[in-house]
């Protein structure tokens, strides 16, 4: 009889018991879920950080690379004599009016506030066109796979991101920023520096 009692003594200790040990195991578990969210989190904000020093020091190379070139405007020197130059070389501002451009060519298009003419493997601007045209870059640029003077650009930009020589957007025009980037590539690669978008150029960068 004392057994059997004090077996049932010892199953109600275990049931009160019990409650306190889930509990003491439910805390344990939240404890080391907290642990390893925590410990997760600060490998996550590590992994980034790493990304974000990556980039900066891409980024700052790019940034040096763009200083240190210098913008070319004129394409005047022997070293554009070639034919590869020859668009550049022999460019000069043509001002006519809309009647003019339309006559004499097949493809006049509107682009990032002007209008471009399509000739013998390059978009020019279409001085006259539209007199309250507006060019970020008035010279010429070499266009491939029948893509538009923007649609051009948006690949250089692009490529000169992956190449770390370009930090800013890929936007299709080509400003200062980008010819800059331009200059530094081709000057690294031993390219005549047009500060533009050429043929020698697309072919280096990979994409023509």
């Amino acid at each position: 009889m004392r057994s059997v009692r004090t077996t049932n003594a010892s199953a109600a200790v275990a049931a009160r018991n019990r409650p306190a040990i889930n509990r003491e195991r439910s805390v344990a578990r939240a404890n080391t879920l907290r642990t390893n969210r925590t410990e997760a989190a600060r490998l996550r904000s590590a992994q980034a950080a790493n990304a974000n020093a990556r980039i900066a020091a891409r980024n700052n190379v790019a940034i040096n690379r763009a200083r240190n070139a210098r913008i070319v405007n004129r394409w005047r020197s022997d070293r554009f004599r070639g034919s590869n130059y020859a668009a550049f070389y022999n460019y000069n501002r043509r001002w006519h009016d809309r009647t003019w451009w339309r006559n004499h060519y097949t493809r006049v298009i509107f682009v990032s506030g002007g209008w471009w003419y399509w000739n013998t493997g390059y978009w020019y601007p279409a001085w006259g066109y539209d007199p309250y045209a507006y060019y970020p870059y008035d010279g010429p640029i070499y266009g491939y796979g029948d893509l538009t003077p923007d649609q051009a650009i948006v690949n250089v930009q692009i490529q000169l991101q992956r190449d770390g020589y370009y930090v800013g957007q890929a936007d299709g025009i080509l400003g200062p920023e980008t010819r800059q980037a331009l200059a530094a590539f081709q000057a690294d690669h031993g390219l005549a520096i047009t500060s533009a978008v050429d043929q020698p150029t697309l072919a280096t960068l990979g994409l023509a």
